[in-house]
């Protein structure tokens, strides 16, 4: 059993006993510190809440609707729905916060409780840590029966996101009908099955195939949506006679495209692309983290623009999108954060921005993604004994490489030229991950090697 309490919410699996894992009794404790931080902020008692389809979704919800209900918030319930179209209705509805119920691409044992602000926005670190510390010391009080909570239900927030995106000035629905493309879907039976169908109809997608878009939460491959896991859409696009597919995660947050020919467009370049057409239509910035691929530095500097790098995490490029007001931004895990319609990662807005491109461009999709830069990323880690200081090992890798550009916003990211070496130590583990890119997998594996090799130098030296 596993119960992660972090600042941007709680995760678990679920069942074992509390504080172990995910339990009834863990779920009633956060939501009631949630709550209770709702009501230091102001007199807003509305919070909204939603689901994706999980198995355990049900229950987690129920648990955290009437324990709400019992801190004397009125609870608006999505039920089934996506993480962006939870953060939409946040702000439609004038509430206080949200909750979206969601293990985002974990396995289905997992669930968990994401928290959201006033904005729609997820909670900062700051209002994170408070909300655990409520938690722990359980200084809250529940409601007297007439100041009980109200519940109600609202099932119509995916069509109104949906018809939203459609009304963006930059998505082109005569474009998109006119190329008539032919699409299959992967929404590995989450609620991406109930949104993105409606959503490429809506498009003009002259026909969509339909994989997995049935919502009961039974995932039938590992939910994270990576090449490796994705070979079912991959054959039937090489198989058929389709013009591309789309892979969503359980929360609909993430996007992953396929090429026509099953080869993957790669996840890293979702919001490249995308942000090239935003960036071809206006001038404007880019963020993207620490960890994302610099082909997005390179197509908007080609457009004129600036790129900024934050912090790994969704909270972060947010607040860096704002400093800069950055016209798009994301995660290079296929998260689009799309500010003309919300400040959150959106796979139903990723969609029509990237098919309005694609019919724009006249081009297929391999060769809209032969038209990028093209680098490729190595993931690694260096397992450490927990009495060896990742920070002194961190600091002395800023010395070894004082002569290069260095980012320490988050952990350490080298830059040489075109190639670059994040790492960033774990929280919970004595581990360093270490990713580097460049512009092919031999040379990024050999850049991560060599930083593998430094570490042990420098763990070597200190230990004589």
């Amino acid at each position: 059993m596993t119960l992660i309490k972090s600042i941007s919410g709680i995760r678990g699996t679920i069942g074992g006993k509390t504080g172990d894992g995910l339990t009834p009794v863990d779920i009633v404790k956060f939501s009631s510190a949630y709550a209770a931080w709702l009501r230091t902020r102001s007199e807003n008692n509305k919070v909204v809440i939603g689901r994706d389809a999980r198995p355990t979704g049900e229950m987690v919800s129920k648990l955290v609707a009437a324990t709400l209900q019992g801190m004397g918030m009125n609870v608006v319930d999505l039920g089934l729905s996506t993480t962006p179209t939870v953060e939409i209705a946040v702000v439609l509805e004038k509430a206080a916060g949200g909750i979206i119920l969601t293990a985002s691409h974990n396995p289905v044992q997992w669930n968990a409780l994401k928290l959201l602000n006033e904005k729609g926005e997820f909670i900062s670190g700051d209002d994170g840590q408070a909300i655990l510390d409520l938690a722990e010391s359980a200084d809250y009080n529940f409601s007297e029966v007439k100041k009980i909570g109200k519940y109600t239900t609202q099932d119509h927030y995916i069509q109104k996101h949906i018809d939203m995106v459609i009304d963006l000035p930059l998505v082109d629905v005569a474009a998109i009908r006119e190329r008539k493309f032919k699409v299959v879907v992967d929404a590995v039976n989450s609620t991406g099955g109930i949104a993105i169908p409606k959503l490429l109809k809506s498009l003009g997608v002259a026909e969509v195939r339909e994989l997995y878009c049935y919502p009961d939460g039974n995932f039938p491959h590992n939910p994270e949506p990576l090449p490796e896991n994705i070979t079912h859409i991959s054959n039937e696009l090489a198989n058929g006679s389709y013009d591309l597919g789309f892979v969503l995660d359980p929360d609909v947050d993430r996007l992953a495209i396929v090429n026509e020919d099953g080869t993957p467009f790669g996840e890293e370049y979702t919001l490249v692309a995308v942000a090239d057409y935003i960036l071809s239509q206006q001038k404007g910035n880019t963020v993207s983290n620490l960890s994302s691929t610099r082909a997005l530095r390179d197509v908007t500097e080609k457009r004129g623009g600036k790129y900024e790098a934050s912090a790994v995490g969704e909270v972060n490029v947010v607040t860096k999108m704002k400093e800069t007001n950055a016209i798009i931004g994301g995660e290079g895990n296929g998260g689009i954060i799309y500010p003309e319609l919300h400040y959150g990662r959106d796979a139903l807005v990723g969609i029509a921005l990237f098919l309005t491109h694609l019919a724009k461009s006249g081009k297929s999709c391999s060769q809209l993604r032969a038209s990028f830069p093209s680098y490729h990323i190595s993931k690694n880690k260096i397992e450490l004994t927990p009495e060896i200081d990742v920070d002194g090992i961190l600091e002395a890798i800023q010395v070894r490489y004082k002569n290069q550009p260095i980012n320490t916003i988050d952990g350490v990211k080298v830059e040489f030229d075109k190639e670059w070496v994040h790492l960033r130590k774990s929280n919970t583990e004595p581990i360093i991950r270490i990713y580097s890119e460049s512009d092919s997998e031999s040379k990024a594996e050999h850049l991560a090697q060599k930083m593998i090799s430094d570490i042990k130098e420098i763990i070597a030296y200190k230990e004589n």
